[in-house]
């Protein structure tokens, strides 16, 4: 069973935007898409450690902003020739609030 963190309402994230929630194990980027979707994934690119917050979100991906690697939101894999990943956390809508699993957040302390 997960529990959910409330972490921000949808209308605090521009469309095609990103904020970041500081864990003790790192940051997580919480992106909101063109189309209102919300993915939440690590903060940091796997190639040069780029923060993916600050890249550009097209369709249910995000670039890179300093050497454009192209990051799945869906998936969290590398798009393109370029080869890696960054983990994935789940993320749901409810009465407009952004919320994210603690589970997945606790599991990751774990490993």
């Amino acid at each position: 069973m997960s529990d959910w963190i409330d972490i921000a309402a949808l209308d605090d994230i521009a469309l095609r935007g990103a904020r970041v929630v500081k864990t003790p194990l790192g940051c997580v980027a919480v992106f909101r898409t063109a189309t209102d979707e919300v993915f939440a994934i690590d903060d940091t690119c796997p190639h040069k450690k780029g923060p993916l917050s600050e890249g550009i979100v097209h369709g249910n991906s995000v670039t890179c902003p300093l050497h454009n690697w192209v990051i799945s939101l869906e998936t969290g894999m590398v798009q393109g020739l370029d080869t890696g990943s960054v983990a994935t956390f789940p993320t749901r809508v409810e009465g407009g609030r952004i919320l994210l699993d603690a589970t997945t957040l606790r599991a990751r302390a774990a490993a």
